[in-house]
C-alpha cells in the first residue's frame, strides 16, 4: 500500500524524486497548508526542466497534498473545520475495515514491530510520535491487497496530516497518554486474532482525534489564505 501514482518512464524518476523531498516538507509541517508552490521554483532548486516538477505535482495531488488549479498554480491542501470533521467521519468507517482485511494476514514479525514503534511513540516527542504513529497504522494496513481502499486511506491521512499534528501537539502539552492506551490495546487485540476488537479500538481511536480537533476551530480559522 504506497499510496503513489505511476507517472510515465519519461521525467518519472526525477518527478517521483521531487515529490518525495517535497512529500516529506510538507509532512514535516515545513510548507504550511495554503502555501503556495511555485514550480519555477522547484524547478531551479532541483535543477530540472517545469515537466519533472509538473509530475511531481500530479503524484502529490493524487495523494492529496497538493490542491492544482488549473491556469493558478498549485498549493498545500488545507481543510476547514466542517471538512476536516468529514474527512475524519470517512476514517472512522473506512480504516477499521482496511484493519480488518489486513489483520489476519499480519505475521509475528510485524505484530514485534507494532510493538516496538508504540513503545517508542511512548517517549517520543510530537513530530517523532507523527512519524512513529504514520509507520505504525501503515503498518496495520501493509498486507491487505485492495483495489482502491489502500490508496483511499493514504490520502485521508495526507489531507488531515497537518491538523492530526496540532491535536498532537496538544495532547503532548497536557500530557494525554490516551493514545497510547488505544495503541497498546489494538496490539494486543490483533495478537490474540481478535479482528473485530482491533477495529472496534481503532474507531474509537480516531474519533476521539475527531471531538478534539472539534472542540479547536483556531487551529482552521488561522490558516493562510490560498492565493
Amino acid at each position: 500500500m504506497t499510496g503513489l501514482l505511476r507517472v510515465p518512464r519519461d521525467h518519472g524518476s526525477a518527478g517521483a524524486g521531487i515529490a518525495d523531498t517535497l512529500r516529506d516538507e510538507i509532512l514535516r509541517g515545513i510548507h504550511p497548508p495554503g502555501a503556495r508552490i511555485r514550480q519555477e521554483d522547484l524547478a531551479t532548486r532541483h535543477t530540472t526542466s517545469r515537466i519533472p516538477v509538473r509530475e511531481a505535482l500530479r503524484i502529490l495531488e493524487a495523494e492529496g497534498l497538493v490542491t492544482r488549479v488549473a491556469n493558478a498554480g498549485a498549493w498545500v491542501s488545507r481543510l476547514t473545520l466542517d471538512e476536516c470533521q468529514e474527512l475524519y467521519l470517512v476514517r472512522e468507517r473506512v480504516e477499521p475495515v482496511l484493519l480488518a482485511m489486513s489483520a489476519p494476514l499480519l505475521s509475528t514479525a510485524d505484530l514485534d514491530l507494532l510493538d516496538d514503534l508504540a513503545e517508542r511513540m511512548e517517549d517520543a516527542d510530537a513530530e517523532d510520535f507523527l512519524r512513529h504513529d504514520r509507520e505504525f497504522h501503515f503498518a496495520t494496513y501493509a498486507p491487505a491487497r485492495t483495489v482502491m481502499l489502500g490508496d483511499t486511506v493514504v490520502g485521508l491521512w495526507n489531507r488531515t496530516h497537518h491538523y492530526r499534528r496540532a491535536f498532537v501537539t496538544a495532547a503532548h502539552a497536557r500530557h494525554d497518554d490516551a493514545a497510547h492506551h488505544d495503541h497498546r490495546l489494538l496490539v494486543a487485540a490483533l495478537r490474540r486474532g481478535d479482528a473485530d476488537e482491533a477495529a472496534h479500538v481503532l474507531e474509537r481511536h480516531i474519533r476521539r482525534t475527531r471531538i478534539e480537533l472539534e472542540r479547536h476551530p483556531e487551529i482552521f480559522a488561522n490558516e493562510p489564505p490560498v492565493r
